[in-house]
Order: structure tokens, then C-alpha cells, then sequence
């Protein structure tokens, strides 16, 4: 078993932590920055100082746009107080606005209201972007920021101006903020950690993760769970999956109509499942390399020990996918063929064009949160959630708020919000070789990340590979996934799927309103854009669940017994019922 790096190597692989601690004021630099961090969750201020220095002085030097300005703000004024009524209200992206489709927000004065609203953000939008001089990531942080604090005073959020809010209280004699005010106390204890961060009616083993099976094999990182068959014969190669370490495995085992696993075990597969343990201070030194021994590697040799299969098929989402494809790569360099295929779900390996998620991550960003890690030892939850939660500020945030609080509803009902609650730590070494390494330097698409010394390809990966993007990812934007395309001398099937980061992955046969696109591709294709791609593939009715079981099923063998539950080795012997016991570390 690899052990656990030692401190010999710092965090910051490009500069010794040594050295900057020897610069003069280092020590009360790095103080001064952590306590920062700790005030803002770990967005510098600094950063969005010189995003607002850089706007405020190219746009003072641009008489002309100006000029664009303020006659765009007399037509908004006009269009507001004389067009009037019935006039469709849009969004800053011409989209219809799910704020205000209600037939109270139609009438006379709120319609107004909302149209003032949307047009006064439209125009702040406008005013900070298309000023000449500009850096782009500095327009691009101006416009993110101008929609959070023109979504935070949307008339929407206040109760007095809210036709939904007022007619809800008159027809309930005010109960609806009565209840809303006991969900607004339910919340505050929970971020106090007064009670337990996943509500009832929800529970991780009783109505989440419940899919039957054991852990079959644990180490110091994670737990290996062995899922129990349910066919009477399966294919002869054992599924590996690699989830993130963000958040907890079981998003891919929520209740039993949605879950992952089941289905894939019901399609006749051996699925093992990987859960990463909640680190610690003391686990402060763990580094992407022992996720990728520990964790990937350890799975990988148990799975196929139990199974006795040759091969295995693997999988990964999110994090635990680029993880997944490091692995892959240097399996594949060094001569390892034990992959039948590898599968990708909304997975980045380039990072150039990740999406909103890049205007929180810069070198100021980084530093903050690097001096943040090394007084605790890992990023806490609620920096990360934080931090996901700005980049869907009106859904996260603000329209929830408003069910909750002002219209006394409860959305605590939903099995994809209780797993969003229950967060996880990171490790600081971890964290901080994942955000400079792979978001800020982009070495693993530019050959520069190193396995044992040396740099890994994704050309060396010869197993077939399917890949999944969702529509609407404001992670991992699918035409960043779509990437994977240039990197790769593989077969590649890719797939765009309807909804999101996670509500696109989480897509069970039979829910409404599904799609996807499927394109299979050979070694020796050609690169299309991602435009071009989309154009050519029509969308399909469905879920992709099931044309990737099919995938699986045509990469795989003839079906054979079920393997017993850790029956070939006695070091991977049944440990303890699924879901073991890291998932339940707080």
C-alpha cells in the first residue's frame, strides 16, 4: 500500500512555502490574508478592486460609450413609463425570466416593476462590458458581480412589492411567513451546526445510498463498496466508479427511483463504488498523488483481485473523472491494460475555458485560500459551497429564498438537496496542487503534470471512452468537456444531455422532458467544434442511461455468474454493510 506524502514537498509546488515565509512581513502577510479569507469565505477583495480600476478608467476615457450609456437609460425610462402592459419580460440573455412568469407579476404596477428591473440590468451589463481597453477577465468579473447585486435587489426579493408574497399572505392570513420564518430558523441552526446539516425526511442509509451492498476493502483515503448483483448472470468486467471528493459519493445513489448504481446493477454489472474519506487537519499533506495511488489505483487492484477479472471498465464524475483520466493516462504509458473502457461524466482535462468557476480563481484568489488551508489544515465546507452558490446566486440563493422565507415553502424534499448539504472538506495540499496545477497552469492539457516523475499524455489512453456534457453546466461547461476530443487518440463517444452539473447526470428513464445528443466517433476522426458537432446530431428522446449501458454491454464480454462479495482475497474480505462508514464522517 503507497503511503501518504510526507511535508518534504510544500503545497505550492512552483515556490516553496519556505521561501515566502522568508520574505519580510511573510508571516503577518500570510496572517493578515487567512484572516481575510475567513471574513469572506476566500474571494479577495483585491481581485475585484483591480477588475473595477481597470473598468472605472478605460470607461471614463471613452466619451462615446458614454454617450451609448445615457441614451440607452432615456429609452429604458421611456419604454418603462409608456409602453406598457402585456410587454414580454426577458432577461439579460433574451430568456424568459422564471422570476416573474406569474399572472400577478403581468398586472399593473408590478409589470412595471419587473420591466424596470430587467432593463436596468440589462444596462449595467452593458456598461461593463464593451469598454475598450479593458482586460477580458477583468470585463468578465464586472458582469458577474453586476448580476449578483442586480439579482439581489430584484423586486422580487422584497415582500412589500411582491404580488406572489402579497397574494400568498392575504389568502393565508399570513401563515405563509409564519411558516417561512420557522424555515429561516431551521436554516441558521443548521449553518450553526446546531443540527445536522442533512434534514429529515432524508438519511445516508435508510432512504440515501440504500443500494444493497458491502464494503469490501478500506485504506487511509477511502472505502471501497462492492454493490450486490441482481441478475442472475453479469457482464464479466466489474464497473469502477470514481466519484468527486467534493461533496459525498452518494450523489450517484440518491433514492432508489434515481440512483446510478441501481440501475446499473439491474443492467446486469458488477459495480464497485469508491468513498473518499472527510480529511482532517492531520490529513493536511494528502496530494493528488495519493488520490490517485490510494484511491484509483488501490480500487482498481481490488476490484479486479475480488472479481478475478482481467479488465475493468471505469468511470468518474466531475473531479473524480480528471483523477480518473490522470490514472488512465499513466496506466497507458506505462504499459497497464487492465482498462476495458473509461467513462467521463461532465469531466474537464483542459481548463482554459472552464466557465463561470474561473472568475473565483485567480493567483489572488488561490494565495487567500492557501493561507486560509495552512492555519486549518483543509478548505472548509462552507467555502466551497459558498463558493458554487454564487455561480447560481438567482436559483441558490435568491429564488429559494423566497419559497422558504416569504412564501413559507419547504424544499427540503428533494433527495439532490439533501446530498448538496452534505459537504466535505479538502485537503490543503490537495486543493492547492488541483487549483494550480490543473485551473491556473492548465498542465494536464499542456503535458506538464507529472506521474512519478513523468509527464503524462492523454494519447496513451487506448481503451474506448465515453464522455458526457450537460446543456446547462455552469461547472463544467460541455464545450470545455467537448475538449477531450483534442487530446485523445481513442474512440470516443460523446454525449450532451438536458440539465445541469449534476441534475444532467442524475437522468433516471422515465422522468419528463428528457434528451440528449449521441455521437460515437472513431480513433481516427476528425476534430469537429463543438457547433459543428451539435448541428450534426439530432436530440433523442430519453435518458442517456440507457444508451450507455448499451455502450457498456458492446464493450463488454459473455456473461458469467456473479462474483461472491470480496470472495478472492481475504485482504478485500466483506468489511461492513454499504455505506460504510466514511460517508458518515462529518
Amino acid at each position: 500500500m503507497a503511503k501518504l506524502s510526507g511535508r518534504t514537498r510544500k503545497y505550492r509546488d512552483d515556490k516553496p512555502r519556505a521561501v515566502m515565509r522568508a520574505q519580510a512581513g511573510g508571516l503577518s502577510d500570510a496572517s493578515a490574508r487567512a484572516s481575510e479569507g475567513g471574513v469572506t469565505r476566500g474571494l479577495s477583495p483585491l481581485v475585484l478592486t483591480r477588475a473595477w480600476m481597470d473598468w472605472a478608467v478605460h470607461l471614463a476615457a471613452s466619451p462615446g460609450k458614454q454617450m451609448q450609456l445615457l441614451q440607452q437609460a432615456m429609452e429604458n425610462a421611456q419604454a418603462v413609463f409608456a409602453a406598457g402592459l402585456g410587454e414580454t419580460l426577458s432577461g439579460a440573455d433574451g430568456a424568459a425570466d422564471p422570476r416573474f412568469d406569474s399572472a400577478e407579476w403581468q398586472k399593473f404596477p408590478f409589470n412595471l416593476l419587473a420591466q424596470a428591473h430587467q432593463r436596468q440590468r440589462q444596462w449595467w451589463l452593458d456598461a461593463m462590458t464593451g469598454v475598450r481597453g479593458v482586460e477580458p477577465a477583468h470585463e468578465n468579473l464586472m458582469a458577474f458581480v453586476t448580476g449578483l447585486l442586480s439579482d439581489a435587489v430584484a423586486p422580487s426579493n422584497f415582500p412589500a412589492i411582491n404580488p406572489d408574497v402579497i397574494s400568498a399572505s392575504l389568502s393565508e392570513n399570513g401563515l405563509n411567513l409564519v411558516r417561512g420564518s420557522r424555515n429561516f430558523a431551521k436554516d441558521m441552526a443548521t449553518l450553526s451546526g446546531l443540527v445536522p446539516a442533512v434534514s429529515q425526511p432524508f438519511e445516508v442509509g435508510r432512504n440515501l445510498a440504500t443500494t444493497a451492498g458491502k464494503v469490501v476493502f478500506r485504506n487511509k483515503l477511502m472505502e471501497l463498496i462492492q454493490y450486490a448483483p441482481t441478475t442472475d448472470t453479469v457482464c464479466p468486467e466489474p464497473i469502477l466508479i470514481v466519484p468527486a471528493w467534493i461533496l459525498k459519493y452518494y450523489v450517484l445513489d440518491l433514492s432508489p427511483h434515481n440512483s446510478f448504481v441501481r440501475f446499473l446493477v439491474d443492467q446486469g454489472f458488477t459495480v464497485f463504488m469508491i468513498s473518499w474519506k472527510n480529511p482532517l487537519p492531520e490529513d493536511r499533506d494528502i496530494g493528488m498523488e495519493d488520490y490517485r495511488q490510494l484511491g484509483v489505483m488501490a480500487a482498481i487492484n481490488a476490484a479486479i483481485k475480488i472479481t478475478g477479472a482481467p479488465r475493468l471498465h471505469t468511470l468518474g464524475y466531475c473531479l473524480g473523472g480528471t483523477l480518473l483520466s490522470i490514472a488512465a493516462a499513466a496506466m497507458g504509458r506505462d504499459g497497464d491494460d487492465r482498462l476495458a473502457s473509461v467513462s467521463l461524466l461532465a469531466t474537464q482535462v483542459d481548463f482554459s475555458e472552464p466557465g463561470p468557476l474561473r472568475l473565483l480563481i485567480n493567483e489572488a484568489e488561490v494565495a487567500m485560500v492557501e493561507e486560509m488551508m495552512e492555519r486549518q489544515g483543509y478548505l472548509s465546507s462552507d467555502s466551497m459551497a459558498g463558493a458554487f452558490a454564487l455561480l447560481r446566486a438567482r436559483d441558490l440563493l435568491w429564488t429559494r429564498a423566497i419559497n422558504n422565507y416569504l412564501l413559507g415553502r419547504q424544499d427540503d424534499g428533494l433527495d439532490l438537496m439533501a446530498w448538496h448539504a452534505d459537504a466535505t472538506r479538502l485537503p490543503a495540499r490537495m486543493h492547492s496542487q488541483y487549483l494550480r496545477q490543473l485551473f491556473l497552469n492548465n498542465d494536464l492539457a499542456q503535458g506538464r503534470y507529472l506521474v512519478k516523475g513523468k509527464p503524462v499524455g492523454f494519447g496513451a489512453i487506448r481503451a474506448p471512452i465515453f464522455a458526457v456534457g450537460t446543456e446547462e453546466d455552469d461547472v463544467a461547461p460541455w464545450t470545455s468537456v467537448y475538449k477531450l476530443h483534442l487530446f485523445t487518440r481513442s474512440e470516443v463517444t460523446f454525449v450532451l444531455t438536458n440539465g445541469g452539473h449534476n441534475t444532467g447526470i442524475i437522468s433516471a428513464p422515465g422522468q419528463p422532458e428528457q434528451h440528449f445528443r449521441m455521437g460515437r466517433g472513431s480513433a481516427d476522426s476528425g476534430y469537429r467544434e463543438p457547433e459543428e458537432w451539435l448541428a450534426e446530431h439530432e436530440a433523442e428522446d430519453g435518458s442517456w442511461w440507457v444508451a450507455f449501458a448499451r455502450w457498456l454491454g458492446e464493450h463488454s464480454g459473455e456473461a458469467v455468474s456473479p462474483p461472491q462479495m470480496g470472495a478472492r482475497s481475504g485482504a478485500c474480505k466483506a468489511i461492513c454493510d454499504a455505506p460504510g462508514t466514511y460517508v458518515m464522517q462529518r
